[in-house]
């Protein structure tokens, strides 16, 4: 038998000021500046090095005399040391214990080496900032909840008027209506054009709080809110111009003055630090086939348009998964965007929305890089190239077999305790050729990489048991938080699509309270499917959402609108669902109004899920194609406005009913 000896050391750290949400912990940052200088012959042999402080966010900086000051971030709790060593022979090194260092003071230090000239190193440390750039807490910032005072009076006055009342709402009678559009690339942009513009005509818009989109239909938000006061306009100015991108060719955004373009700004994007992927380039063929010249707009740029509640708060989805070894289904990460902030509510980590793409270290800005335009929020939003090819092989089962994979991949997660990390050690070769057909599957050869501003971070003890984070758990990692977002370089952001294709999770926080959801789904291909994966999903995480059992006959034949409430849940939001279907549109060219045999033909929109013109793959429409669309949407809307007007009215009973219960 071995028989190993151990020596223990016990030594008291001073104290630190910790930040923490009770999911992840901020600790104190120290910055330390370095800066190589020749001692003697200033003609001497060029000598290059590497510094090294272990566990800075900077990592390794190979470094040259003369070539400007260096900069390490680090947690200011750790024993830290400087290590400086030759590139051509690492033998020779200094370490200098950076605990030794007074704090703001220059110390300047001689590096002893064989080789002539010696080299002089002047070194200064210092606190870092004690605020965070990161802000953690899992409820709404003071931005939202300053513009939805505002809205509140926008959709009382819009309530008041649509549902006749006598008299004004008072402020805790005021539901949180919601509109969350999923994707489907051109059909999702414009029909979400044409099932606002319904909804602007009946006077119901501006009962609106929040919009939430996916994909395409981000696609539709991000245009129309250029313009601060959108929502208050006749729509028309903008369709037309939807009408005109929509239906132009599309060869010109492969023109070699194109090319050219794109290879120009994205070597600006690398210059300035941004990581190098294969979405930036998508982003900006995205942007010519969706606009004539470069957009300068940004995410930020929306606020002016929420500046005094005139609009709905737009929030557009992305998912966080793993660039190889996990599908979405084993690792899948809400992350969503708004022109306030961009963040996890999963970890209860935000940022302001220009910062996103910055990077940072231990909650705390360290480089700060010029907010990206929004078609480039827009490559990640509609990222149609991310997918592994496990990811595809899922979608292309039957949804039953989608569903029933991924409760699977999430069987093994227990609420109560964090499970331990059990390592198994597969015969060498087996484990290879494992590990071989992994990355194969799974690997995410074109996806995105943003800089993780939740990089550096640690993990509450207690952050498994917190209930926000039990909430929104759904991964196999869940329990290792070494193998958590937080501990990885950059992120991974997807098209919401490659697992469920919904906007629905950012309106189904608490802290959003939302009474009424405006479901409006553009899939081909199974009217509920979507929506029943949303209400699986949920069931699954404890989140309070209706169950989605539509009868035999409305799957048969989906109608243009269907109700989802549940009695039994009073915090679940109702559901109004509106299906992409051609149901009474067909005999009628507008609500009561049968069509005349001479317009039968233009009642006729062809929505299979084979050959449909308006097919996520097609990026043309033809003008006959998008007017059908356009009407199609915006006759489904107006042909239901009692059914929208009974959900409103129902939205605010609700809420009387919940100011009687609260007790005094």
């Amino acid at each position: 038998m071995d028989t190993w000896k151990l020596n223990f050391s016990c030594r008291i750290y001073r104290e630190e000021q910790l930040i923490s949400n009770g999911i992840l912990v901020a600790r104190e940052l120290s910055r330390l500046h370095v800066q190589l200088k020749k001692t003697g012959d200033p003609k001497g042999s060029e000598n290059r090095v590497q510094l090294v402080v272990a566990g800075a966010c900077e990592g390794p900086q190979d470094a040259s005399v003369g070539a400007g000051s260096f900069l390490f971030h680090y947690p200011t709790c750790w024993e830290q040391e400087l290590t400086v060593h030759l590139q051509d022979d690492p033998h020779e090194q200094l370490k200098v214990p950076l605990c030794t260092l007074p704090s703001s003071q220059l110390v300047r230090l001689v590096f002893p080496t064989s080789q002539e000239p010696l080299m002089r190193l002047e070194l200064k440390k210092e606190e870092g900032p004690k605020d965070l750039a990161v802000r953690l807490g899992c409820g709404l910032c003071p931005e939202e909840q300053a513009f939805l005072s505002k809205r509140k009076r926008v959709v009382a006055a819009a309530l008041k008027k649509a549902l006749q009342l006598d008299q004004d709402l008072q402020e805790d009678e005021i539901p949180v209506i919601a509109i969350m559009a999923t994707g489907g690339g051109i059909r999702a942009m414009t029909s979400l054009y044409g099932q606002l513009a319904g909804l602007r005509e009946l006077g119901l818009l501006d009962c609106i709080s929040y919009i939430t989109g996916a994909s395409g239909s981000t696609w539709a938000l991000a245009n129309l809110y250029e313009d601060p006061e959108w929502s208050q306009k006749d729509l028309a100015g903008p369709t037309e111009l939807l009408k005109t991108q929509v239906t132009k060719s599309k060869l010109g955004a492969l023109a070699p003055s194109q090319l050219w373009r794109y290879r120009q700004e994205l070597a600006e994007r690398t210059r300035l630090g941004h990581p190098t992927c294969f979405t930036n380039l998508w982003a900006l063929i995205n942007e010519a086939l969706l606009h004539d010249e470069p957009h300068e707009h940004k995410l930020s740029d929306q606020r002016e348009a929420l500046s005094q509640g005139q609009n709905p708060l737009p929030i557009y989805c992305a998912l966080n998964s793993k660039e190889r070894g996990l599908t979405t289904f084993e690792f899948g990460e809400w992350c969503e965007f708004s022109p306030y902030e961009v963040g996890f509510p999963k970890y209860g980590a935000f940022i302001p929305s220009e910062l996103f793409g910055s990077e940072f270290f231990m909650g705390r800005l360290v480089k700060q890089l010029p907010e990206s335009r929004i078609c480039f929020l827009e490559g990640i939003w509609s990222n149609l190239f991310a997918a592994s090819l496990q990811d595809s092989l899922y979608w292309a089962s039957e949804p039953k077999q989608f569903w029933d994979r991924w409760s699977q991949d999430r069987a093994s997660l227990d609420k109560e305790r964090v499970p331990h990390l059990k390592i198994t050690e597969p015969p060498p070769t087996v484990g290879r050729i494992a590990e071989f057909f992994t990355n194969l599957l799974t690997k995410r050869p074109l996806a995105q990489a943003t800089h993780n501003f939740m990089r550096g971070l640690h993990f509450h003890k207690d952050y498994f048991h917190h209930p926000h984070f039990s909430t929104w758990k759904a991964t196999k990692l869940d329990g290792f938080p070494n193998q958590l977002t937080p501990m990885e370089p950059h992120l991974c952001l997807l098209d919401v699509g490659y697992f469920i294709n919904t906007s629905c999770p950012p309106l189904l926080k608490p802290t959003r309270d939302v009474d009424l959801i405006l479901s409006l789904d553009y899939n081909l291909h199974g009217a509920f499917q979507q929506l029943q994966l949303v209400s699986q999903f949920c069931q699954e995480q404890g989140i309070p959402f209706p169950p989605i059992s539509p009868s035999p006959e409305e799957q048969r034949q989906p109608q243009e609108c269907h109700v989802f409430c549940d009695p039994a849940q009073p915090e679940a939001p109702a559901v109004l669902h509106f299906p992409l279907v051609n149901d009474s549109f067909q005999d009628h060219s507008a609500p009561g109004v049968p069509r005349a045999l001479e317009e039968k033909a233009a009642g006729k929109v062809n929505l299979s899920s084979s050959d449909s013109p308006y097919h996520y793959t097609k990026v043309t429409y033809s003008q006959e194609d998008v007017d059908k669309l356009l009407r199609l949407t915006h006759y489904n809307i107006c042909n239901n406005q009692e059914r929208l007007r009974e959900a409103l009215q129902q939205a605010v009973q609700r809420r009387r009913q919940r100011k009687q219960c609260r007790p005094e």
